[in-house]
């Protein structure tokens, strides 16, 4: 269930809005990266202390993909440079962040670095942060003194039914742990013997890919990130050519390969890009490309990791 209170602070005045609630006044739709964004974060950590909150978990963790529709340019490292390692170890769905780590985040998605996640601590508190700098806090609480705090910073907060990026629990896609039973089938498909190719989405948009065999199952499979989502695929074709010469002339793909060091590498292509793919992909082992449409997607199976407790909590 959502919190029983919700608000939508925004720097938007109400008093500027037509009969519509559409806003025409005269603020930006970008931050400032300045004294405004650091009132939306005073005002968070305000409604956060007083729902007595100093943790958040991470959920639906994403970084931006082939498109960004952020009204600014992502940035390097989707803002989360000096918040995560490199390769984004410790931002995952799950993962718990204190209240400061929280609000960088909050900052990173209010300048549309790249990076968006929703912030939670279970159905007591949450935030979310929209399009056009529109926050919207979740608590148990009426957060009264939160609200004052949040008008002398010069912000608005207003009451709201609930958030409009409240998860959507009904019917989640995907529903099948990757549990010893989901491994003992892909045991048996490699036994065949065969390889298979393994999509391990590790953040919304954001995979790694693995050439299974029946000998590095187990290592990769240590080796994959909490509550990913699993998709196998047919093995790559040692064809590289006829994979390159089958290239659809209308639609962007994914093309996956296998580089000469054996390492499993992919990009995002469209037809401007066959060229230079053919060049990037010279030496190549094996190769395959996939369609991004999802209604012309079709892997053998798919499952999500779920948490050292067996249950499953990924929400894909």
């Amino acid at each position: 269930m959502p919190p029983s209170f919700a608000h939508r602070i925004t720097k938007y005045d109400p008093a500027d809005r037509d009969e519509r609630g559409h806003y025409n006044g005269a603020e930006d739709t970008v931050s400032d990266h300045g004294p405004v964004e650091a009132a939306y974060l005073e005002a968070i950590a305000a409604f956060a202390r007083e729902s007595g909150v100093d943790r958040l978990e991470i959920r639906d963790p994403g970084v931006t993909g082939f498109v960004n529709f952020g009204l600014e340019a992502p940035v390097e490292g989707h803002g989360l440079a000096g918040l995560f390692p490199p390769d984004l170890a410790g931002y995952y769905d799950g993962a718990e962040v204190s209240v400061p780590v929280a609000l960088e985040l909050v900052r990173v998605m209010l300048r549309d670095q790249g990076a968006w996640c929703r912030l939670e601590h279970q159905d007591r508190f949450t935030v979310h942060v929209g399009w056009d700098q529109y926050v919207y806090v979740g608590s148990d609480q009426p957060c009264e003194a939160a609200v004052a705090r949040t008008r002398e910073l010069g912000l608005f907060a207003e009451p709201i039914t609930a958030s409009p990026y409240a998860a959507d629990l009904e019917e989640p896609e995907v529903t099948q742990a990757a549990d010893e039973e989901f491994w003992e089938r892909v045991r048996a498909e490699l036994a065949a013997p065969r390889a298979l190719l393994l999509e391990e989405a590790y953040l919304s948009n954001a995979t790694r890919w693995h050439r299974l065999t029946e000998n590095n199952l187990d290592s990769v499979r240590a080796g994959l990130g909490p509550r990913a989502l699993l998709t196998l695929w047919p093995d790559l074709s040692p064809d590289v050519g006829a994979v390159l010469a089958a290239l659809p002339g209308d639609e962007s793909v994914d093309f996956v390969w296998e580089a000469p060091d054996g390492t499993i590498r992919h990009a995002t292509v469209d037809e401007t890009d066959h060229q230079q793919l053919t060049t990037a992909v010279a030496g190549a082992k094996a190769a395959c490309f996939l369609p991004l449409a999802l209604d012309e997607r079709h892997p053998l199976f798919h499952a999500a990791l779920p948490d050292s407790d067996g249950v499953l909590r990924a929400r894909w």
